[in-house]
C-alpha cells in the first residue's frame, strides 16, 4: 500500500489528479468513502480526475464518456478504466498499485 493523500485533500463529490510510482491516479471521495482509478479515459486520454462527479459516476471532461467510480466500469463509453484498491487509515488515503 502506497500513501496517496490526506483525507482533507478531497472534498466528498470531488476527485482530484494524484501522481504516484509514475502513474497519474483520480481519487475520488464519495460520501467519505475513496476509490481510486487510472486518470486516464479510455477513450482518447482525458484526465478522469478532473472530471464532474455525480453520485458515483465521474464523466470525462474532454468528451463526456461516462465510469462507475466504484469499480472502473463504463456507463457511457466502450472500456473500462483500471480501478485500484483503497484503504485510509488515520487521515492518509493508501492505494494498492498491483
Amino acid at each position: 500500500m502506497v500513501k496517496i493523500a490526506e483525507m482533507n485533500q478531497v472534498p466528498p463529490g470531488t476527485g482530484k489528479v494524484i501522481h504516484v510510482g509514475g502513474r497519474a491516479i483520480a481519487l475520488f471521495n464519495i460520501d467519505g468513502i475513496f476509490y481510486a482509478l487510472d486518470n486516464v479515459c479510455t477513450h482518447r486520454g482525458g484526465p478522469l480526475g478532473e472530471g464532474k462527479v455525480d453520485g458515483t459516476v465521474v464523466t470525462c471532461p474532454w468528451h463526456g464518456n461516462r465510469f462507475d467510480v466504484t469499480t472502473g466500469q463504463v456507463i457511457t463509453g466502450t472500456l473500462p478504466v483500471t480501478a485500484y484498491a483503497v484503504h485510509t487509515q488515520g487521515d492518509d488515503v493508501l492505494i494498492d498499485l498491483h
